[in-house]
């Protein structure tokens, strides 16, 4: 019987640990500053391209896979802030990503930097809610040996 009791015990508190491992293990809600945008809105700032720039800052790989908006400017995430002498301050901006999370720390960081950031927008959920304005990449054909 003891040994039935503490094979039960240790049963009890292997289970005990691994909800308590769950529960501490989920992070925290991050807060962006940057507002997501809906599909209207993203629709109305593309149908101004002289005073929007949508800045994807997801990888190559991503792009091909999901596809993107129109017109941008590719600069993954990890690069942004290197080479932010390249973004016009002239322009109100966009930035995408596949679920919109990387685009709100994009925005945030180009908002901190004086950036006009409109917003941030997930080309995936931009096409699951009816969103039209996404062109799927196609990947280049290889190259004939020679």
């Amino acid at each position: 019987m003891k040994k039935l009791t503490l094979v039960f015990g240790v049963f009890l508190a292997f289970f005990a640990s691994l909800s308590f491992a769950q529960n501490n293990s989920s992070k925290p809600a991050v807060k962006y500053k940057t507002p997501e945008l809906t599909v209207a809105q993203v629709d109305q700032w593309l149908a101004k391209p002289d005073q929007v720039l949508v800045i994807d800052i997801r990888r190559p790989d991503e792009l091909i896979t999901f596809g993107s908006f129109p017109v941008f400017l590719s600069v993954q995430f990890a690069d942004l802030e290197k080479n932010i002498a390249f973004i016009p301050k002239d322009r109100s901006i966009i930035t995408v990503s596949n679920h919109a999370n990387r685009a709100f720390a994009a925005g945030d960081l180009l908002s901190s930097k004086g950036y006009k950031v409109i917003g941030a927008a997930g080309s995936e959920n931009y096409e699951q809610q009816g969103g039209k304005a996404v062109t799927k990449i196609q990947k280049p054909a290889p190259k004939p040996a020679q």
